[in-house]
C-alpha cells in the first residue's frame, strides 16, 4: 500500500482558511447580533426560512416562498421590526436569524401525534372464549356469546372514549404547534452554488445580499427603548410565573414554567388512558388544569 502524505503548505493552507472563516463569523456577528432591522417581505414561521441566491437572475423563489408561509404562516410581518439573534456561517450559505430563528429546530416539538392503547381483553372476556370452545350445550353456548357480545361492546365503547380524548389532545397541541410557529421567529439563508465567496463574508457584503429583503437602517429611539421584539420572546411561557393563562396543546412542562407548581397533583383513568389534573394557586384564581399524554386539553378558572 503506497501512503501518500498531506503536503505541508496544504495543511497550512486548510488551516488559514478554517482560521479565516471562524474569524469572519465571528466578525458577522459581533456586527449584527443585537441589532434591530426592519423586514421588507413577510417571513414564515419556520427554521427553513427564506433562501436567498445573491448575483442570479432569480435571487428569491416566490412561488417556493409563498409555500413556506402558507404551511408556517407568517412569523414576522413586512414592515415589522425584527432583532437579529444569530449569524452563522455553513458551507455554502449564511443563516441570518431573526426573533429565534424560527420553528422547528432542535428542542422544539413539532409532532402533534398522541398515542393511544386499544383497550385489552379482559381476563372474563378471555375466559369465556376458552369456554366456547369446549362447550357444546346450545344454550350454555347461546348465553357465552351474549355475555361475550357485551364485553366485546364495552371494549369498543372504551376505545371510542380514548379515541375522542386523543383527538382532542391532538388537535390542541396541532393549535400550540401553529402558535407557536408564529412567535419563533424565521431566517434567511444567503446561499451560493460554489462556496460563500471572501467578497460576502463582510458586513457589507451581507447588507448587500439581503438588501432588497432588509432595511439595516438604525431602530429610532423609541424602538432601542424597548418596543422591539427580544429573542425568544412569545416563543414559550418564560422560566417562572408569568402570571399569564395557559392555551390548550401546552405541553405540562411550560404550564408549569407559566403558573409556578402546582399546589395539589392527581391521575384517574377515562377508559385506558391516564388524564392528570394539576391544581395551580395564582393571582387571578383557581386554576385546575388536566392533561392527557402531557398535552394540555381543558381548563377551569375558579376566581379567588
Amino acid at each position: 500500500m503506497i501512503r501518500r502524505s498531506i503536503p505541508a503548505c496544504t495543511l497550512a493552507i486548510l488551516a488559514f482558511s478554517a482560521s479565516a472563516y471562524g474569524q469572519s463569523e465571528a466578525a458577522l456577528r459581533d456586527y449584527f447580533e443585537g441589532r434591530t432591522v426592519t423586514v421588507k417581505l413577510a417571513l414564515p414561521g419556520t427554521e427553513n426560512g427564506v433562501d436567498i441566491y445573491p448575483g442570479t437572475s432569480k435571487p428569491l423563489d416566490y412561488p417556493k416562498h409563498a409555500d413556506r408561509l402558507k404551511d408556517y404562516g407568517t412569523a414576522i410581518k413586512s414592515g415589522s421590526q425584527a432583532l437579529v439573534t444569530k449569524v452563522k456561517l455553513k458551507s455554502d450559505h449564511i443563516e441570518f436569524q431573526l426573533d429565534g430563528g424560527g420553528y422547528g429546530t432542535m428542542g422544539d416539538e413539532t409532532s402533534s401525534s398522541v398515542s393511544v392503547t386499544p383497550a385489552p381483553k379482559t381476563k372474563r372476556e378471555q375466559n369465556l372464549e376458552g369456554q366456547l370452545k369446549r362447550e357444546t350445550d346450545p344454550v350454555r353456548r347461546r348465553q357465552i356469546k351474549e355475555e361475550l357480545d357485551d364485553l366485546k361492546a364495552e371494549r369498543e365503547r372504551e376505545d371510542s372514549r380514548n379515541r375522542a380524548a386523543v383527538a382532542d389532545a391532538q388537535e390542541a397541541k396541532k393549535a400550540n404547534i401553529r402558535q407557536r410557529r408564529l412567535e419563533g421567529g424565521s431566517r434567511f439563508n444567503i446561499r451560493y452554488r460554489n462556496g460563500i465567496p471572501t467578497s460576502a463574508l463582510t458586513p457589507e457584503g451581507v447588507q448587500a445580499a439581503l438588501a432588497q429583503y432588509v432595511d439595516f437602517t438604525p431602530a429610532t429611539p423609541a424602538a432601542a427603548d424597548g418596543l422591539t421584539p427580544i429573542p425568544g420572546a412569545g416563543a414559550g411561557p418564560a422560566a417562572g410565573p408569568s402570571g399569564g393563562m395557559p392555551r390548550k396543546g401546552m405541553l405540562l412542562p411550560d404550564v408549569d414554567r407559566m403558573l409556578g407548581p402546582p399546589q395539589k397533583t392527581s391521575d384517574r383513568a377515562e377508559g385506558k388512558l391516564k388524564v392528570t389534573t394539576r391544581i395551580y394557586q395564582t393571582e387571578t384564581g383557581r386554576i385546575a388544569a388536566e392533561f392527557v399524554e402531557g398535552v394540555l386539553i381543558r381548563y377551569t378558572l375558579t376566581s379567588n
